[in-house]
């Protein structure tokens, strides 16, 4: 049978879309056409056409009743608010850092804040939420964080470092990391450079093809990477220099050779002359011919690099002989920096050997020698008898040349 042909409509329309589905639209009293919509504003179509046309005859009738409205502004959807894990591994992603530092990063919010703050959105960390992850979870949820209280003060300085950067993107409006001195931590182990006799002492109880690396250590204050990255061709012993150009890390257990994290890491430094001799026999002795060569390889492959724990197999029974248990390599460079501060460099010296672009890095290496503050007193005794003359300052270049004027004159 036929279908009955409809009547000619007369409000609106009906539109049978290609899923089946029926679509009504109508032009209202202000003369704008509308489609049929939900009250968020989403399209509503209909099983079909006849529901189509009882939607449009309940529209037909609020328009004959002057009831009509025009449908209000479909309200936006608010966004699901992001949550700190989110936001931090966005934080992560946009920054240009050194692998070894987003490994450091995100050990720290893995062990530190995402167990409590993980699934919190951004805008809902609140100062009081930080005080008690601060007082009470960074601090007592384990041995490990409480026995290290740096630990502690680089979680709640990265906590800090990321909500600055949710309140510039304007996330929220104000960063809630307000712990008085929560970024910073006292040292738990007081370091204590080692003495003259003591650095001797470890030089002779450690192997001969280890003895260079304790020593430029010290006497040259570099860090255990530039030792472990150092080539043949970066040691002129002619000049009695060593370039310090690069420095290999490890992370994840790959090693990576890069450079240094500022300029001032890429420095030239001069060898004490007493140790000219040993840094010969050592190239002579221990180092391949190549200018590639390392000076400090792995015992098992001389291409490859000397991993820490191979150094201190040997480096922590050199130091027990030496009664000094708690001394660690790293150590020997507060050593070096004790050393050249004893012969009256300036700071803008001591930055450059050590390779510190900062006053504030360098100076975290100064340290007190034991003995040195009797010798300082017996030294203004002698002073004040008038048996020593006083140091004068160091000569500048300019009153160089106005010396030479003037004997020129």
């Amino acid at each position: 049978m036929a279908r009955a042909k409809r009547g000619k409509r007369y409000f609106g329309s009906v539109r049978e879309l290609p899923s089946g589905r029926h679509q009504a639209r109508y032009t209202g009293p202000d003369g704008v056409t509308y489609s049929a919509r939900r009250p968020n504003g989403k399209a509503l179509t209909f099983d079909t056409q006849g529901d189509a046309d009882a939607w449009l005859a309940l529209r037909h009738s609020e328009i004959l009743l002057g009831a009509w409205l025009p449908p209000a502004e479909p309200k936006p959807e608010e966004a699901t608010p992001i949550t700190v894990r989110e936001y931090c591994e966005a934080w992560l992603t946009d920054r240009d850092l050194e692998q070894t530092t987003i490994d450091h990063y995100r050990q720290i919010l893995d062990d530190h804040i995402y167990p409590t703050f993980e699934n919190v959105a951004v805008i809902s960390v609140t100062p009081a939420s930080v005080r008690q992850w601060f007082a009470q979870v960074a601090r007592g949820d384990g041995k490990k964080v409480k026995d290290r209280p740096t630990a502690r003060a680089h979680a709640y300085g990265l906590l800090r470092t990321i909500m600055n950067t949710a309140v510039a993107d304007e996330v929220r409006d104000s960063n809630p990391c307000r712990v008085r001195g929560g970024g910073s931590a006292k040292r738990v182990k007081k370091i204590r450079p080692a003495s003259l006799a003591e650095l001797e002492a470890v030089v002779w109880a450690i192997p001969e093809r280890y003895k260079l690396m304790v020593l430029l250590a010290a006497w040259c204050a570099m860090r255990f990477g530039e030792l472990a990255e150092l080539r043949r061709a970066d040691v002129d012993t002619k000049r009695g220099v060593v370039h310090i150009r690069r420095g290999v890390t490890r992370t994840k257990g790959k090693r990576i050779v890069k450079d240094p994290k500022s300029d001032a890491g890429k420095r030239e430094v001069n060898i004490p002359p007493h140790l000219i001799p040993m840094v010969k026999n050592h190239l002579r002795d221990h180092v391949a011919g190549s200018k590639v060569a390392l000076l400090f390889p792995a015992t098992s492959d001389n291409t490859r690099h000397m991993a820490p724990s191979s150094l201190y197999r040997v480096f922590y029974p050199a130091r027990e002989k030496a009664g000094r248990d708690d001394l660690r390599f790293h150590d020997l460079r507060h050593t070096g920096a004790v050393l050249a501060a004893a012969t009256g460099a300036t700071l803008a010296e001591l930055m450059a050997r050590l390779g510190h672009s900062t006053p504030g890095a360098a100076m975290r290496y100064q340290h007190a020698a034991a003995d040195r503050d009797k010798v300082i007193a017996q030294a203004l005794s002698d002073l004040a008898g008038g048996t020593v003359t006083p140091i004068r300052p160091a000569v500048t270049s300019d009153e160089q040349e106005g010396d030479a004027s003037a004997a020129t004159a």
